[in-house]
């Protein structure tokens, strides 16, 4: 397709029409993979005589195609893009650079991006002398800098054997570099290009520095060359002229992202390389000097910078932010602190403490977009840029590190303003400055519960100061009433009414007018769940409890909400069982919603894609707490059979772990596996086959429960053929010389479940199965596999002790093969029968002992005890602890039945149930061999005369406990009859 008629449909592709934009679409994909068609669309892109809006679709489609084709992914896929076409464009793309504007400078910068990933240095060895000579022309120096800033960016995060490139680059480019930045910030009133020059030399040098400091730069000479030039920044004010009026604009403006990105690099230097503590031996001197040279430097131009807050002057949020780390960082360091302490109160009160409180902009949010403000106040992300955050986690390490001098001034600071609040008519209280201190007692909550005299008043501080706040005429007061009362939840409550009245302010809180605080009302409830001792106080409410909760679901994609859900439920386990469905349900309903929005929107955060996690979550522990009720699981399953259809296939490769583990409970606790959950099976194994190998752990357990619950189908079944179907996949898994010892791990404990379940019923399998596990133990490393796969070859013995023993052979297993084995079972079974012998007596002697424990000694323990100096219940603690001791101990080899009276209803045992848990080794083995006597005697017999008087001995002691085990078993049976 030639220029002309290329630009025509790039024009199409824009139309309105959508039959004329379908076809543009169709063309461009047909042609796309012909020679020169990248070339065509570069000079489509660069061409100023064509229409903007042809040349974006051009730069879109261009960056679309290179980011799939230019390096695939599958090393054997055949190339996408020719030799020839490449090079031509990493000949011309890098002067376009300049020449584009910015709206298509950003398609080609990720373009270029991708070719400096995938291509240098090998197929891109000029690249790095491109950037050297256009560094040298002052008309190039924007192209040659952006160029330079994606090939620094390669290396930030590599390792260091890595970064080799890298410090080759920095050798070449950084004198230059450097020349190039003293030069524009000596500029006198230098204009906004002049930023977005120093802000493209800040990111070079932030991303050459990020994990290591290059060697050139420790040259003090250098190094201080540099830093002069961003303490110059530091210092200088901002210039006033230009600057945009919109905050959200104004913020991006390149000199405050000049101020931003110069304060980012320091307090990169100062915390990875200019502190002692976390420095390398032969780092260490660098540390020193930056401590003495530099840190009390910047320290002072921060503190300058924060003087904005007190004069009402803007600083954007991620430069406070930033600010307050690297304070927060110094407090730790006597030198810095003592630099800090002249004005300490002057920060706390007057700088930090104002950042604590709510505002206008706070307000604003909460009143137009009250979703985006419950989203900013959980978003983790958001943390990352909030002055707020950075002011809590400030005072924190201040009382920490320094509470001798700060904590109680600031704890005074705080009742001075509830004082003040609560002295003030209504319409003259401080409420924003009663939030700020609320938050601030909520942030010190594990502090203050830690240090006299603060925690014995903490219960009549919050009676006091933040329960009335629940019926404030103040939203976000009765918000932030809920969050603190949610942080002193665990505290002991002297009086019960106390935390009683709370928690029903809490679930009032629920039906606030308010979205913030119903939300804060759900966060503060998953709390005092948390900390509730007598359940009696929730279970009147939990009908409304649970439908306010969905109400909110409704209303709120957040992971969070569905944490809170799963405490109640694990609280009450099979009390929920009543409201299983409906939660199940309303957890699936919300699944769906938040699928939904993450697919939508997919430049979002992904707030929605956490929230669904946790919806499959909730669902597995409700899933849990009633493993008892099996009818609960039918009712259930229509429910959530959409979710695991759906989610078993690639559409749910990040929920797939939380989905395997819904399809676990419901084939493991149902009373039988329907025809519904069947038809996941070959979902799994499609999937098994394609792309789910790092899931093989988590598919093994459904694979287990439906060959071992619903053995009778999946021998039947021929439509689809299950016994076929996981041959092909674990033939491929274990025959695949590329795949580690660890990833096929899963595969012999299947086979061995297929063995232990279908006894008798997969004769044809045997020897299929038996060929690949001798194959994969022949070269296998790692001593856990191995064992594995011997016990695979153990399961075929017990499955079919003659078929195993003739496909062996026919296998090709040497016979001196048999003689071992024979004698290292011998050895097995006779240390087994004396180690069984061993226990039981000594379980006699310690009941006998446990007899007398406490009649004979308990007076005289008491006595000790006192004399020891233990109270009561240090008394009690000790003697209950050598009890459990000696219990475990007596336990020893009882069986499962006699010996535990837990609660839990789903213990290891039941986990690891397995048909040859009833199996009698002894009784197994000599009905083994009188197999092989019956079916070959000429094999017997051989084996027989290899035998020393030693082993002949073992044999025939092995025989005789047999008989006794026959009878044995015969009297526990007769025992267990009669008792019924």
């Amino acid at each position: 397709m030639d220029l002309p008629s290329l630009a025509v449909v790039l024009r199409a592709a824009l139309s309105h029409v959508p039959e004329e934009r379908k076809a543009a679409e169709e063309s461009l994909n047909q042609f796309q993979y012909t020679p020169q068609h990248l070339v065509r669309l570069l000079q489509i892109i660069v061409d100023g005589s064509c229409d903007m809006a042809v040349r974006q679709v051009a730069s879109i489609h261009f960056k679309n195609f290179i980011a799939k084709n230019w390096s695939p992914n599958d090393p054997d896929e055949s190339p996408k893009v020719l030799e020839s076409d490449k090079a031509m464009v990493r000949e011309n793309i890098l002067g376009f650079i300049v020449q584009v504007p910015p709206l298509l400078r950003a398609q080609l910068g990720e373009s270029i991006k991708t070719i400096i990933h995938s291509d240098y240095p090998e197929q891109w060895p000029s690249l790095l002398h491109w950037v050297t000579h256009n560094l040298e022309l002052q008309n190039q120096i924007f192209g040659a800098l952006y160029v330079l800033r994606v090939l620094a960016r390669k290396y930030e995060f590599k390792s260091e054997d890595e970064r080799i490139p890298l410090y080759h680059i920095v050798e070449e480019t950084f004198p230059r570099l450097l020349s190039i930045f003293s030069k524009l910030v000596q500029i006198v009133n230098p204009p906004i290009e002049v930023a977005d020059l120093i802000k493209l030399i800040c990111k070079i040098f932030w991303s050459s520095i990020y994990l290591e400091i290059p060697k050139q730069l420790f040259d003090p000479n250098v190094f201080n060359a540099w830093m002069v030039l961003f303490i110059n920044l530091l210092e200088r004010p901002v210039p006033v002229e230009g600057q945009p009026i919109d905050p959200e604009i104004r913020k991006s403006w390149g000199w405050w992202k000049v101020k931003k990105w110069t304060i980012h690099i320091l307090n990169r230097l100062y915390t990875r390389f200019g502190d002692l503590k976390l420095q390398k031996p032969e780092s260490k001197a660098f540390a020193q000097m930056f401590q003495k040279t530099y840190a009390g430097k910047i320290l002072a131009c921060h503190m300058q910078l924060l003087n904005a807050i007190l004069t009402g002057d803007y600083l954007p949020d991620r430069v406070i932010n930033l600010v307050l780390q690297y304070l927060t960082n110094s407090v730790t360091k006597n030198s810095m602190y003592q630099m800090m302490q002249p004005q300490i109160d002057i920060l706390l009160f007057e700088i930090i403490f104002p950042l604590m409180c709510f505002n206008d902009k706070d307000q604003n949010l909460w009143d137009e977009d009250p979703h985006e403000y419950v989203r900013k106040g959980y978003d983790i992300i958001e943390d990352l840029y909030s002055p707020r955050t950075a002011a809590m986690d400030f005072v924190s390490e201040l009382v920490r590190k320094r509470g001798k001098n700060n904590l109680q001034k600031f704890i005074h600071f705080v009742v001075d303003i509830f004082r003040r609040y609560d002295e003030a008519p209504a319409d003259l209280k401080p409420y924003r400055q009663k939030d700020g201190a609320l938050l601030a007692i909520g942030t010190l909550c594990d502090k203050l519960k830690q240090t006299d005299p603060y925690k014995s008043e903490l219960e009549r501080m919050l009676v006091q100061h933040v329960f009335p706040e629940f019926s404030s005429r103040v939203g976000h007061l009765r918000a932030k009433a809920a969050w603190v009362a949610g942080q002193y939840a665990h505290i002991n409550f002297s009086d019960p009414n106390n935390f009683r009245q709370a928690m029903h302010c809490i679930v009032s809180g629920m039906r606030d007018p308010d979205l913030p605080v119903r939300v804060d009302s759900v966060f503060a409830l998953r709390s005092f769940v948390e900390a509730c001792k007598d359940l009696d106080e929730i279970r009147p409410i939990l009908p409304q409890l649970l439908d306010e909760f969905f109400k909110l679901m409704n209303e709120v994609e957040n992971e969070d909400l569905v944490f809170t859900l799963e405490t109640i439920v694990d609280k009450f386990g099979e009390e929920m069982a009543p409201y299983a469905l409906g939660l199940c349900q309303n957890l699936a309903a919300a699944f769906w919603r938040c699928m939904a929005s993450s697919e939508a929107d997919d430049e979002a955060d992904d707030s929605g894609a956490l929230a669904a996690v946790g919806c499959l979550r909730a669902i597995s522990t409700i899933l849990e707490s009633i493993s008892s009720l099996p009818h609960l699981f039918i009712q259930i399953e229509p429910t959530l059979l959409p979710i695991m259809r759906r989610m078993l296939t690639s559409d749910g490769q990040d929920v797939y772990e939380e989905v395997l583990e819904i399809v676990s409970y419901m084939t493991f606790f149902s009373p039988t596996i329907s025809l519904d959950m069947w038809s996941l099976w070959p979902l799994m194994m499609e999937a098994l086959n394609d792309w789910a190998i790092d899931f093989f752990e988590n598919i093994l357990v459904p694979l287990d429960n439906y060959i071992s619950r619903g053995t009778d189908h999946f021998l039947a079944c021929k439509d689809p053929d299950y016994q076929q179907s996981l041959w092909n996949a674990l033939q491929s898994i274990m025959m695949d010389e590329n795949m580690e010892d660890s990833d096929i791990e899963p595969a012999p404990k299947l086979i061995e479940v297929l063995f232990q379940n279908c006894k008798g019923n997969v004769d044809p399998w045997v020897e299929h199965y038996l060929r690949i596990t001798i194959e994969r133990l022949r070269r296998t490393q790692k001593p856990y596999l191995k064992c594995l796969l011997v016990q695979v070859i153990a399961n075929a013995l017990y499955y079919n002790p003659l078929l195993t023993l003739e496909t062996l052979n026919k296998l090709g297993i040497p016979a001196e093969a048999l003689d071992r084995i024979f004698k290292a079972t011998l050895e097995l079974l006779v240390a087994y029968k004396d180690q069984v012998a061993e226990n039981k007596k000594q379980n006699e002697e310690d009941a006998d002992d446990m007899d007398g424990f406490d009649a004979d000694e308990d007076d005289e323990e008491v006595d000790s005890d006192k004399e020891m100096g233990l109270d009561d219940e240090d008394g009690d603690e000790v003697s209950s602890l050598e009890l459990q001791k000696l219990a475990a101990e007596a336990r020893g080899f009882l069986p499962a039945d006699e010996d535990d009276d837990s609660d839990d209803g789903f213990s290891d045992d039941e986990e690891l149930q397995s048909p040859i848990d009833e199996v009698d080794p002894f009784i197994f083995f000599v009905e083994t061999v009188q197999g092989l006597q019956a079916s070959d005697p000429a094999r017997f017999q051989n084996l027989m005369q290899t035998l020393d008087f030693r082993y002949q001995a073992l044999a025939s002691g092995i025989a005789q406990h047999a008989e006794e085990r026959k009878v044995e078993i015969e009297k526990e049976k007769l025992e267990k009859a009669n008792a019924q």
